[in-house]
């Protein structure tokens, strides 16, 4: 049950050209890789942030 067989990987494949469309599928694939790149980023250690984002404000 827990096996994924390619005929499933093409199943899903389709499912998603049928919802959304050829048109979308690359818009989609490029907003999930810039969220899942943002969400890297944050998982970072603070130290490793620049500088300007100091919460200390200047006058």
């Amino acid at each position: 049950m827990g096996d994924l067989k390619p005929w499933h990987i093409v199943i899903i494949v389709l499912v998603f050209v049928v919802l959304f469309g050829a048109k979308r599928l690359p818009d989609s694939a490029k907003s999930v890789a810039k969220s899942l790149r943002i969400f890297k980023d944050e998982l970072k250690p603070e130290e490793k942030k620049p500088d300007g984002d100091s919460s200390t404000p200047t006058n």
